[in-house]
């Protein structure tokens, strides 16, 4: 069983699944990930109904440690992405009857 779902897994089910060339299915996936990344860059926060809701945190400049040398490192600050599943998606994935 894989473990990872590529972007090519996602052009072929949608070229499997609705029938769109896989060229025009590759656009599609392209396309849906640049809206949400151009959105969450703007808006800090994506919301997509039934879903989820995409957020960004600021993480602000700390030390770290390596634990296997025990050198300490200063880790920059940097944004992070968040997800939060919708209760209707936690609901799909408990859910016995479906997996």
């Amino acid at each position: 069983m894989r473990i990872n779902l590529t972007k090519k897994d996602l052009v072929n089910l949608v070229y499997m699944q609705i029938g769109f060339s896989k060229s025009i299915s590759e656009n599609l996936i392209d396309e849906f990930f640049s809206i949400i990344v151009s959105n969450l860059k703007k808006e800090k926060k994506v919301k997509i109904s039934n879903f989820g809701t995409f957020s960004i945190r600021q993480k602000k400049l700390r030390i770290g440690r390596n634990p296997k040398t025990k050198k300490e490192k200063i880790i920059s600050a940097r944004n992070v992405v968040l997800f939060k599943p919708s209760k209707e998606f936690k609901k799909l994935l408990n859910n016995k009857s479906h997996g």
